[in-house]
Formats: structure tokens, sequence, C-alpha cells
């Protein structure tokens, strides 16, 4: 008669290695992933607050390098994966739009994922990029 442990023993195997590789796809949900981010805030806003005040000091160079400086190179001064964005004929409502639809084989959409006062800020550090001031 046969033991049933090396079948036991590979089908063990066979869900820890599913359960892994799970494990390590969820850790992948970085800026440029297509996986769909929670809808609630990580920091529960108080009731009545907007979600960011313009005078709380948004860091919109972290900002734009955390999320943007993936593909827009040099705080967005030259090219990388995606084009210069210092001098861009891009009008404002452009750009805002570019950011949260994207552009089908070159950028991904956004979406959601910056509020109003957000988009407003990397609108405005878009246009005062300058040669002459690199990135921090």
């Amino acid at each position: 008669m046969r033991s049933r442990f090396p079948g036991a023993m590979l089908a063990l195997l066979v869900v820890a290695a599913f359960l892994g590789s799970s494990a390590v796809a969820a850790e992948m949900n970085g800026p440029m992933s297509s996986t769909k981010k929670p809808e609630a805030p990580a920091v529960a806003m108080p009731q009545g607050q907007p979600p960011m005040d313009p005078k709380a000091g948004l860091d919109v160079e972290k900002l734009f390098a955390g999320t943007c400086g993936w593909c827009h190179s040099g705080g967005g001064r030259m090219a990388g994966k995606g084009p210069k964005l210092m001098d861009t004929t891009l009008t404002d409502a452009e750009i805002v739009q570019r950011i949260k639809v994207g552009k089908t084989g070159a950028m991904p959409a956004f979406g959601s994922a910056f509020n109003e006062v957000e988009l407003q800020a990397i609108v405005k550090y878009i246009r005062g990029l300058r040669e002459d001031s690199p990135p921090k």
C-alpha cells in the first residue's frame, strides 16, 4: 500500500507557494500600480474639515517626487519615461485632465488620487519649473 504523505506534502507546498505569491503581489501596490486604492484615507480626518488644508504646508516637491517623479525626471525638468514638463504647452486644465485620466499607452490615470488643492499645487509646481532651480 502506498503512503499518501508525498501527495499531501505536495499539496501543502502548492498552497504555501500560492499564499506567498499573493502576499508579495499585495506589497507591489506602488504609485504606478493599476490596483484600485482603498477609498478610505489612511488617517481619519475630523468631521467638517477639508481633506487638505492649504495652510498646513503641502510639500508639493515631495508629492511630485513620490508620484510623478517615477517618470518625469529631474523633478519634471527633463524627460525620463515621461516627457519633460518644464515649459509644457498644455493649459492648466489640460494638465489636470491628463493627471486624472492619463494618456493611453503613455501615462496612467490617477483618477481621484489627488484632491483639488493637490492638483492645483502640482500645476503651480510645473509652471514654476526652471533650469536654474534644481530639485531638492
